[in-house]
């Protein structure tokens, strides 16, 4: 039997080779059948980066915050918490449905929507969006799609904040999930956005996984 992964890679050429390269993602979290356990990648934490920077730079109660590709919903709370309006949604129906019930009695919106057909009050909506790690796992054109469609969630003045596994620009591996490198995370400024923070560091798995860590704000 093959590891979580490889299975995974499979299932996603499965959806690829029948011209459907994105839609792989309710198949993968209905096969879970609502067991967490089963979702290998979740860490089941909020991002420590993204509680470093929420904790560094406090928002006003009741500003908006959107999380995209919400997977099990631990950033959505941690957003909650800090006092944002937060909706967290995904593309995968039985993902949103293992949200609502680990948090039943939570603030957060969890609904099932798709990031290039979203509603269109979302739309320059939130005052904080939060990505992590939604872009890598598209392929072809629906990844630059993606990035831009992502900026476009943010207010001005507002902040999207980008959490993703990356390479050296020189590194043409297409080994699932693809890392971005850095002038495709720089794709965030050619869609309007400012840089404002950017890290690039190695996770502490063994061996190291280098990522990016990056906070862009719509001019006001």
């Amino acid at each position: 039997m093959s590891d979580p992964k490889t299975a995974t890679i499979l299932l996603a050429k499965a959806y690829a080779d029948k011209g459907d390269p994105d839609g792989w993602f309710e198949e993968f979290y209905a096969r879970a059948g609502g067991e967490i356990e089963k979702i290998y990648w979740a860490d089941l934490e909020p991002n420590p980066l993204l509680l470093d920077w929420l904790d560094a730079h406090p928002a006003p109660a009741g500003r908006r915050a959107v999380v995209v590709g919400c997977g099990l919903g631990d950033d959505a709370e941690a957003l909650r918490e800090r006092g944002y309006d937060v909706v967290g949604f995904d593309i995968s129906p039985s993902a949103v449905e293992m949200c609502r019930r680990r948090y039943p009695d939570s603030s957060v919106e969890y609904v099932v929507a798709d990031l290039f057909d979203h509603p269109t009050p979302w739309r320059r909506g939130f005052d904080l969006v939060y990505e992590c790690n939604t872009i890598q796992i598209l392929t072809g054109d629906n990844r630059r799609r993606a990035l831009n469609a992502i900026a476009e969630l943010a207010v001005p003045g507002g902040e999207v904040v980008v959490s993703c596994r990356s390479r050296e620009s020189y590194d043409n591996s297409q080994t699932f999930p693809i890392a971005l490198d850095r002038r495709e995370i720089d794709g965030f400024v050619r869609a309007g956005l400012t840089e404002v923070h950017f890290l690039a560091y190695d996770d502490h798995q063994n061996p190291p996984v280098p990522h990016f860590f990056a906070v862009y704000r719509r001019p006001a």
